[in-house]
């Protein structure tokens, strides 16, 4: 018997799960002094630089976007593209980043995906491709992070 999986009643199709953190963001903020409750130089950053991708690549934010308080992680999910034709965006959005002296981690996985917005547990767990992409991205972070893995 094989068991289908419901997604809240949306149908999966093949995309890509991309995953943004930035590296070791608590120390940063504490050593440069920025605001952990509103924007500051690197999370308006990111903020600015994931609204482009998304409307770029017609993805979903999935969670993690927030103009309020500045965008420290997010999870886009877009789909009918390949990671790889995503590369050279998500290196744009590293460079940029790198500029300001902190690091990001990027994971971009190929699978299934709902592209509808979701609490921040779903985000990571929903579908099986975000369950790859989070352990993937963890794995990064471990490693020392400011990198880009496409799976």
């Amino acid at each position: 018997m094989v068991r289908k999986r419901v997604y809240k009643g949306y149908s999966p199709v093949r995309g890509t799960v991309i995953m943004l953190d930035l590296d070791q963001f608590g120390e940063i903020v504490r050593e440069r002094g920025w605001s952990e409750y509103s924007p500051n130089p690197a999370t308006a950053l990111l903020t600015r630089l994931v609204e482009s991708f998304v409307r770029k690549w017609q993805g979903v934010v999935v969670y993690g976007l927030d103009e309020e308080r500045g965008t420290e992680e997010a999870v886009i999910e877009i789909p009918f593209v390949e990671p790889e034709e995503l590369v050279e965006d998500l290196k744009r959005i590293k460079e940029e980043i790198n500029r300001l002296g902190v690091g990001i981690t990027i994971v971009a996985v190929r699978g299934y995906v709902v592209a509808q917005p979701s609490s921040q547990r779903e985000a990571y767990t929903l579908t099986p491709a975000r369950r790859q992409a989070h352990s993937v991205l963890r794995k990064a972070k471990r490693r020392g992070g400011n990198t880009i893995i496409v799976v």
